[in-house]
């Protein structure tokens, strides 16, 4: 049995993850930005082993976040789902990139890491200095997150770290005419995130439908990593622990 805590999972296709998770045995901590989106929470995922609150569009509550997630114990894997749409603006680059950052480096170090990102990071540009100047993408902000998979993969040669394209899902963000069930879109983040198959223990890849896939060259690109690192550390003041 696996100790997973899964972030943004208050609805849609993260609340699916924990529901799977739960559904095999795993112990579950699951994770609402506010006190009335926890109860809701509690009620979809009653097995779940605890709702954890906070706002990461809030650096503070991020930090607050970490803090209140390490009191829990050490988790043997995250799944960084938590995400805004196109729509989001400022918090494309708070809420989908320093968040999971900062998550990253200010948490216990877990086995398996999973970060969620999309098929439009395709159309994202691999321009670091972007996210200080604001106005990113959401294509920008996958590919990011894609590249910092990499690049923990990288300086943390003993966990695994992984990217995820779920596909075009039915859910509030995906909207009602997406091709893909919350199964489907669910299925890559739980055998990552849990799994002994030997194709899900690896580390630095992009998966979609439990398949690698190949990404654009900048998240693979080691130079784009450390860039992509030095900003965000910047960025928070926080640097990934060696």
């Amino acid at each position: 049995m696996a100790r997973v805590l899964v972030t943004g999972s208050a609805d849609g296709l993260g609340l699916a993850v924990g529901q799977r998770l739960l559904e095999q045995g795993h112990e579950v901590v699951l994770h609402a930005r506010n006190a009335s989106r926890a109860d809701d929470t509690r009620a979809a995922a009653p097995g779940a082993a605890e709702v954890l609150v906070g706002d990461l569009a809030s650096d503070e509550e991020t930090r607050a976040l970490a803090e209140a997630a390490n009191a829990t114990g050490r988790f043997d894997a995250v799944i960084h789902n938590a995400g805004v749409g196109s729509g989001g603006g400022a918090a494309l680059t708070t809420v989908n990139v320093l968040a999971p950052y900062l998550l990253t480096a200010l948490m216990e170090r877990p086995d398996r890491l999973v970060y969620l990102s999309s098929g439009m990071h395709r159309s994202g540009g691999a321009d670091a200095g972007a996210l200080a100047r604001g106005g990113i993408s959401y294509g920008d902000s996958k590919l990011f997150d894609a590249a910092l998979a990499g690049a923990v993969a990288r300086r943390w040669p003993a966990v695994r770290s992984n990217a995820v394209d779920p596909g075009w899902i039915r859910t509030r963000m995906g909207g009602s005419g997406a091709p893909g069930s919350l199964d489907e879109g669910a299925a890559t983040q739980v055998w990552l995130a849990t799994s002994d198959d030997p194709a899900a223990l690896v580390s630095g890849r992009y998966f979609k439908d439990l398949r690698q896939q190949q990404p654009v060259a900048a998240v693979l690109d080691e130079r784009f990593q450390d860039e992509l690192l030095a900003a965000l550390e910047r960025l928070t003041g926080v640097p990934l622990p060696a």
